[in-house]
């Protein structure tokens, strides 16, 4: 069981929280690793700071999730080592000079911080090289994962001597297997954190829904969205997306003005110091009330998104999950008019993609997209689920069987995109199972979306968090 511990220290002469797992976590986590039948060396490159426009001004710190997992040290310039064969953990750093403490403060030494993640062996940075030249001078296997970093694709390169155009090609698939495995199952810990993330997206969503009125911009809302998050000390799990343009899926334009009558779409999360993230999405009716067209189309979006809660459990792939989802969808399509003919069938061949032209969910964790640098068929399918090349559902990022401890989204929407609506209806595709005709009517009308984080129990599937208004009456009721 993984519990916190705190580790206080002066930083900026202020003195600084830094949250982390007890070190017996990291150190339990680890040595799970190293019994995943490996041998030789585990490499893990932390990141280093990226400038945004000159060397000194930089983009706000993200230290690579893999290594927060294993090691739990939040700071550039860090590379950890586990060595199976030795049965030794490393961490390589430069603890600072008087030039650093200067702008930055004092700090504990490196070997003192690695204490706290249950690290015995410390080093200079100018040491690796030696010891990975020794490692592989005796033929010994170095394991790393793939870099999606170029600063660590180079280092790697000087480390290794593998030229970087083929670091990628040399990158351990059975490390990445393995922690595969183990990030998908969350720790308690773990998912304490995630929720903890839920309940502050809850105050996000509910201030846009009593803020979405006409006659102000969608960059006042997304201030406040980042303002909230700010006030807890915490980010944004990744770039808001606020838009009455919700036909638009990943909409980080904020720069439209709010009209009565309007749909907006907030698809925003809050990612903790520990950087575990939520992923909330809610559609708000500017001015208080669904319209009737308005709420005809919610209805049908939320009573799939309430489906899926009921679906889910363990050993079912998220893939049939998924169908049944758009099948729910072109259900309520056909209902009100805009689609036609057997709604099994019109998924079979993809009609419903026009208004679902995305996957159903993806992992959460510590990233909001979580372990996709692995790559995304390890992480969401595996040898018996494989992804449907068809447009829509090969958007799909989780397929895959789930199991009692995965943590992932639930987000199905619909929406009418005109551009996708001309070129549909121009090449008279799915004509048998679309009324293009009535769908047309719709251009203009944007698009719904509602997504709620899931957790995979022993017997079933909790959402997670406090539960943030999404029926009609709910939504209304919380806009007054």
């Amino acid at each position: 069981m993984c519990v916190f511990n705190k580790l206080a220290y002066l930083y900026y002469h202020k003195l600084k929280l830094i949250l982390m797992f007890s070190k017996e976590t990291y150190i339990s986590r680890r040595n799970k690793l190293r019994n995943k039948q490996m041998s030789g060396i585990l490499l893990f490159p932390g990141n280093k700071e990226s400038a945004c426009n000159y060397m000194a001004n930089t983009y706000a710190f993200r230290q690579d999730s893999t290594f927060l997992y294993l090691f739990g040290l939040d700071e550039p310039d860090l590379i950890g080592i586990i060595d199976v064969d030795e049965n030794k953990d490393y961490i390589f750093g430069n603890d600072l000079d008087i030039e650093d403490i200067i702008w930055s403060g004092p700090q504990p030494k490196l070997s003192d911080k690695s204490l706290e993640i249950g690290v015995l062996n410390t080093a200079p940075l100018s040491d690796l090289f030696v010891f990975l030249t020794e490692a592989i001078r005796k033929s010994r296997k170095v394991h790393f994962l793939s870099p999606y970093r170029t600063d660590n694709l180079i280092l790697l390169e000087s480390l290794l001597g593998i030229h970087h155009a083929s670091i990628q090609k040399y990158a351990s698939y059975q490390l990445t297997k393995a922690l595969a495995d183990m990030r998908s199952v969350k720790e308690e810990c773990e998912i304490v954190e995630i929720e903890k993330m839920v309940d502050v997206a809850f105050e996000m969503h509910t201030e846009v829904m009593k803020r979405a009125k006409p006659g102000i911009y969608e960059k006042e809302l997304t201030g406040i969205v980042e303002g909230i998050a700010s006030s807890y000390g915490y980010g944004i799990s990744f770039p808001v997306i606020l838009s009455i343009h919700g036909e638009t899926l990943h909409n980080h334009h904020h720069g439209n003005y709010l009209k009565n009558g309007d749909l907006l779409i907030c698809d925003s999360g809050v990612e903790s110091e520990l950087h575990y993230a939520s992923d909330i999405t809610r559609t708000t009716p500017v001015g208080g009330k669904f319209s009737s067209q308005q709420k005809e189309i919610y209805e049908i979006v939320l009573k799939t998104n309430q489906q899926v809660i009921k679906d889910c459990k363990p050993g079912i792939p998220y893939l049939d999950v998924h169908l049944i989802a758009a099948k729910n969808i072109a259900s309520g399509l056909k209902e009100i008019g805009l689609m036609k003919g057997s709604p099994d069938d019109a998924v079979k061949v993809g009609a419903h993609a026009l208004f679902f032209p995305h996957g159903l969910g993806h992992m959460l964790g510590l990233d909001v997209h979580d372990m996709e640098n692995f790559g995304e068929d390890l992480i969401g399918y595996d040898e018996t689920i494989k992804r449907i090349n068809q447009f829509g559902t090969a958007y799909l990022r989780l397929g895959k069987k789930l199991q009692a401890g995965y943590v992932f989204t639930d987000e199905p929407g619909i929406y009418f995109i005109p551009e996708l609506i001309q070129k549909w209806k121009s090449e008279k595709k799915y004509a048998d199972f679309i009324d293009y005709t009535k769908v047309e009517k719709y251009i203009g009308f944007g698009g719904i979306r509602i997504e709620d984080d899931l957790l995979i129990t022993s017997e079933g599937c909790r959402l997670l968090g406090k539960p943030i208004p999404k029926t009609v009456d709910e939504v209304e009721n919380t806009m007054k």
